[in-house]
């Protein structure tokens, strides 16, 4: 699978942004989707996962409430809209895919392929 995310971007404290994350396959909706965030000198978390069809989602404690998740198997796309951003939330943000069905939370470890990052930064 291979995935290209864009959308990142400057963006004020307070500010939004829509992430996009586009897969070449063509089995798109047989594979739960993740993003991913990596600030400079942590590791790389898990932000969001959806399920293959979107009927499941799942958050961070961190973006709760912030971010949502969302896909379109038609258009090969998932998306993450990020709102009431914070300068904490800069990081380079990666979008994977996972075999898995994404019934459950995902982790980095279950998904296989990445995309490259796209950078958001937040100023305050």
């Amino acid at each position: 699978v291979q995935l290209q995310a864009s959308g990142g971007g400057l963006v004020q404290a307070g500010g939004s942004l829509r992430l996009s994350c586009a897969a070449s396959v063509r089995t798109f909706g047989t594979y739960a989707m993740g993003w991913f965030r990596q600030a400079p000198g942590k590791e790389r978390g898990t932000v969001a996962v959806i399920s293959r069809r979107g009927a499941n989602t799942y958050y961070a404690d961190s973006v709760k409430d912030r971010f949502t998740i969302s896909r379109d198997n038609a258009k090969n796309t998932v998306y993450l809209q990020m709102n009431s951003l914070t300068p904490e939330d800069t990081a380079l943000y990666y979008c994977a895919a996972s075999v898995r069905s994404g019934s459950t939370w995902l982790d980095v470890p279950d998904f296989g392929s990445w995309g490259q990052g796209t950078l958001v930064t937040v100023s305050s």
